[in-house]
């Protein structure tokens, strides 16, 4: 009976425990590029968005660029090693390498690691030379996410207009967020954001964007958010995500507050 006893009081305290982290670990937790501060791993690689899965952050946050012929890879630079993703072929880019000695992933490499996890893709389309081409990038990485029933795993974030507006056209029931940090929560509304994905100075310039998000009923996320201090500063003024270099030290913080 007394272990029965000590078992129950033990589970008890288990659950209490995770409640109360669960409780208080409403600020969801972005790893910046993925989790490429540690041995083995690179900005934008399949490595860094496996090891963001393994810490057990909510988002791993990734680049995509098309090449000229319009192939989506993952980078976060416009150049590779000099030579510009944006205007070369992925014929003469495909063999080129990152920091950790991974060839230069494409979308699709990216996404079908991707299936094996459980943790959201954080989706940044980067801008493009023109309107046109920033409306064809939407339309092929969309038609790329759809055909791998991705939708209810994404969110797309972006600082491009055009960009933004053609991925709330074709798939407006992922969340779309906007990066500039220049347009207000309410006009954000009338477009069709889900939310504002803003640099935390612009927060900080415009405390009052917090407020008036949660009041729309919009998400609020702050980039790149990597000192403690300023983690919980945010954290105190209503964001909903921190995206960060920092995603173990972010965990801690925002499963304390």
């Amino acid at each position: 009976m007394m272990k029965y006893f000590k078992f129950s009081f033990a589970l008890l305290l288990c659950l209490l425990v995770a409640a109360s982290v669960e409780a208080k670990g409403k600020v969801k937790v972005i790893a910046h590029r993925g989790y490429w501060k540690t041995e083995g791993s690179a900005q934008n690689s399949i490595r860094s968005l496996e090891l963001a899965n393994q810490i057990k952050v909510y988002g791993s946050e990734f680049d995509v660029h098309l090449t000229a012929d319009d192939v989506p890879v993952i980078h976060h630079d416009p150049q590779i090693k000099n030579v510009d993703i944006q205007t070369t072929p992925y014929a003469q880019l495909k063999n080129m390498t990152l920091d950790n000695g991974e060839t230069l992933p494409t979308l699709e490499q990216y996404l079908d690691k991707f299936k094996q996890l459980k943790v959201k893709l954080i989706f940044e389309l980067k801008p493009h030379a023109t309107p046109e081409r920033n409306q064809k990038a939407a339309q092929i990485v969309v038609a790329m996410i759809n055909a791998k029933k991705l939708q209810k795993r994404t969110e797309y974030i972006t600082f491009n207009m055009d960009a933004g507006k053609e991925l709330i056209r074709l798939s407006p029931k992922t969340p779309v967020y906007y990066l500039n940090g220049d347009v207000a929560p309410k006009e954000l509304k009338e477009l069709g954001y889900a939310g504002l994905d803003y640099n935390y100075k612009a927060m900080q310039k415009h405390p009052d964007w917090f407020k008036d998000a949660k009041a729309l009923k919009m998400k609020v996320n702050v980039w790149t958010v990597d000192d403690e201090k300023l983690m919980k500063e945010m954290i105190e003024d209503g964001t909903n995500f921190i995206t960060t270099n920092e995603p173990l030290t972010a965990l801690k913080v925002c499963a304390a507050e």
